[in-house]
């Protein structure tokens, strides 16, 4: 079905039928760990694992495999590689960097592009069965100021080179072939209409001869453009847009503003060069597509080989008392936790849906999870595993004895871009139902070996304490037997492969260590950059790491977050009109009768805010809440305010109310919401704030908050809500004030 489509859309293009002329269409796809969009490819470890390997020849066999079965759907592009250099661990697209230390990142970028595009100057550049590589996202995207994905990274133009450019000269060694744009601002100016740094630097100072392509609607953030009109990023050096549904208006403004002279017929014509340019090395306009539509590729042997080699390198061992690892494969061992049978949770966003939720085990034929990998060489060695994801396991699964040991596999849910920015890096704040189950086990005195799957470095110090043995296994793919083979022995109860992997980001010992990177000038991780134990190494980590989860007190207090594009942990969205609240856990929910509905919709981002439609068949409540009540006091002695983003469609006729409940009974907090919200605009986004004194005045108990927030309406009303945040110092400009 991808072959025919590209064929589809080459013929098309190539209709000269018109008296237009034939040029041929290029199609591009984010490969970013494999050619993940597509049912049955091999998926590789998400860049923060190969950032571990320490092996830039590995990376580089990669690209090509990529680019092979890439190149089977007959698509001719890949947006990648990722070459961002983390800074704030909170960001979302953490996982998509190689590391924090830009000469990783250097040497990566120069493999990974070798990989996918070919050696330059030789035959196999751009062969068809090499394609034309992204670097990407141009540039310091993963330095914005608190790791806010699309944010703006303040710092000198010296830190934005040594740093966060350090992948680009490397990858214009290389040869690629096309740079993206990046959404965020540097020192305050969006990136898609930075002309100094697209033009200026990238393209006259670096002799970068390829185009730059937008990220996807990129340009509607530059000052003064629209999603259908950007003459400024045209200007600034932008020579191909990425944009989705509003393209025909775009065309058409764009055309119109050559014609007025707001863009200069030269920058067209530089455009269109730059793209014709890439087009006729990739051989486009002869179609050689020598690999399009073969079988054995996508998904082969081979390559599943490369991706488990990575995994079974990307792997980190954090902590191994006693030697626990490896695991005698010929002993009793319990399996348990929800990542352990999960490929879509080993795999991570970017997998087959943007976000990687909604998949299930029949949407990754070939793959192995991690418990069958497992099991494959338990089964082999002669001993007995079970798996239960609970932890509760029945005494006659071993004999009506203990398990020898339990591999618990546990870790972050699937997130992509700003879905997965953070507030806190404290692993599940506010559930630890990992945790729990890992308490459950050393009661019994059973010896645990965790293996936390992560798209970053978290603070997990309550769960390695909790761990006899502790590997970060990050996101390893399709490939989950690549983890058996490092951490059990052969049937003989040899080891298989040592530990090799070694920490590309350094690991936080404090939940208030957000900033933690190599050379800085105050640097005191719990593993440093390069930690990463092997088999020979005897080092005992105590079980009393500093598990104090409120270590944020002594510091800056940030912006609380409460939902921001999502839903942030610990809070989850509810739907309250009868005795069964219901959790809103997709993009569409409702009550029985639908009296009340919530939708993810657009604001400025997909899926970034919620619309709430109340039918008003009797009264009900939306809210942010969370199973461990919160200690939000320091927000209230700070003069914080809940601000958030509101769109009302029409002006409310019943009355609507804003609360805040607490664990303890009677003391909820709750204000009328109707005339603030009747002042406003209808059909247009407009802030509104909230003096947290407000809700304290009305009975709140900040120091055991349940709900950070509801909304109740009595009536019928539709209001859309975005970006719901505590702010510190926010209450003498709220809307709504009360005096302390």
């Amino acid at each position: 079905d991808w072959r025919q489509l590209a064929d589809d859309y080459f013929a098309a293009s190539m209709d000269t039928s018109d008296g237009g002329v034939a040029i041929p269409i290029i199609w591009g796809s984010d490969a970013v760990h494999g050619h993940n969009n597509v049912i049955g490819a091999t998926l590789f470890p998400h860049n923060i694992g190969l950032g571990a390997t320490r092996d830039p020849e590995l990376i580089r066999r990669i690209g090509e495999a990529t680019a092979r079965e890439v190149a089977v759907t007959g698509v001719d592009w890949t947006f990648a590689p990722t070459i961002a250099v983390v800074r704030d661990d909170r960001w979302g697209r953490t996982f998509e960097s190689y590391s924090e230390d830009p000469a990783i990142v250097a040497d990566y970028a120069r493999e990974m592009i070798k990989g996918i595009q070919g050696e330059k100057r030789s035959e196999e550049f751009l062969d068809g069965r090499h394609l034309v590589s992204a670097a990407k996202h141009f540039v310091g995207d993963g330095g914005t100021t608190r790791g806010i994905d699309r944010g703006d990274t303040q710092v000198s133009e010296k830190e934005l080179a040594e740093i966060h450019a350090a992948g680009y000269f490397t990858a214009l060694e290389s040869g690629v072939q096309t740079v993206m744009a990046s959404f965020n601002s540097w020192n305050g100016k969006r990136l898609h209409g930075h002309k100094y740094l697209l033009t200026d630097v990238l393209k006259e100072r670096l002799g970068f001869d390829g185009f730059v392509v937008g990220d996807w609607n990129g340009h509607r953030f530059v000052e003064g453009c629209t999603v259908d009109s950007c003459a400024q990023a045209v200007n600034a050096g932008l020579d191909m847009f990425m944009i989705t549904a509003e393209w025909k208006a775009l065309l058409k403004n764009t055309i119109a503003q050559v014609q007025n002279g707001e863009i200069p017929i030269s920058r067209i014509d530089d455009a269109v060069s730059r793209i014709l340019r890439v087009k006729i090395r990739a051989g486009l306009f002869e179609r050689d597509r020598p690999l399009a539509g073969k079988s054995g590729i996508l998904g082969s042997p081979e390559h599943r080989a490369i991706a488990r080699e990575a995994v079974r390198k990307s792997l980190v061992l954090l902590k191994n008392n006693d030697q626990l690892l490896p695991v005698d494969a010929r002993k009793n061992i319990l399996v348990a936790g929800d990542g352990a049978d999960n490929i879509s949770k080993q795999s991570g966003g970017w997998t087959i849906s943007w976000q990687g939720t909604g998949n299930t085990a029949e949407d990754f034929p070939g793959a192995t999870s991690i418990y069958t990998g497992i099991k494959q060489a338990v089964d082999a060695a002669g001993g007995r595993v079970v798996l239960s994801e609970d932890g509760e396991l029945a005494a006659e699964a071993f004999n009506g004895e203990k398990p020898d040991v339990a591999i618990v596999v546990f870790g972050e849910e699937p997130y992509a871009e700003w879905h997965g920015d953070l507030a806190s890096i404290e692993f599940q704040l506010g559930s630890k139902d990992d945790q729990a189950l890992l308490q459950k086990l050393k009661a019994q005195n059973i010896p645990v070996v965790s293996i936390f799957l992560s798209g970053r470095p978290l603070w997990v110090n309550k769960e390695i304490n909790l761990s006899d043995a502790f590997v970060a296994a990050w996101l390893p793919g399709s490939e989950g037997a690549g983890v058996a083979d490092v951490i059990l022995t052969d049937a003989e109860g040899n080891r298989q492969y040592d530990f090799t992997g070694r920490l590309s980001f350094s690991w936080p010992g404090l939940v208030h260590q957000t900033v933690i990177n190599r050379n800085d000038r105050e640097y005191d991780p719990l593993f440093a950059y390069g930690y990463g134990l092997g088999y020979d190494d005897r080092k005992q980590i105590a079980g009393n790491l500093n598990e104090d989860g409120e270590s944020y007190v002594d510091g800056e207090l940030e912006d609380a977050w409460l939902m921001v594009s999502r839903p942030r942990a610990p809070w989850k969205l509810f739907i309250d009109d009868s005795d069964d609240p219901l959790w809103v856990s997709g993009n569409l929910a409702s009550s029985a009768d639908d009296n009340i509905t919530v939708a993810s919709i657009d604001m400025l981002s997909q899926e970034d805010a919620r619309k709430i439609t109340w039918k008003g068949l009797r009264a009900g409540s939306v809210a942010l809440q969370t199973r461990k009540p919160q200690d939000l006091s320091r927000y209230l002695a700070e003069g914080s305010a809940l601000t958030m983003d509101v769109r009302i469609e029409q002006t409310p006729a019943a009355p609507v109310f804003a609360g805040i409940r607490c664990a303890a009974h009677d003391c909820n907090g709750e204000l009328p919401l109707q005339q603030p919200l009747a002042q406003l605009p209808a059909g247009d986004w407009s802030e509104i704030s909230i003096d947290l004194q407000c809700f304290a005045k009305a009975g709140a108990d900040f120091s055991q908050v349940s709900s950070g927030l509801y909304l109740r309406s009595e009536g019928a009303l539709t209001l859309s809500v975005a970006n719901i945040k505590f702010v510190p110092g926010a209450a003498a400009q709220a809307d709504v004030r009360c005096e302390g």
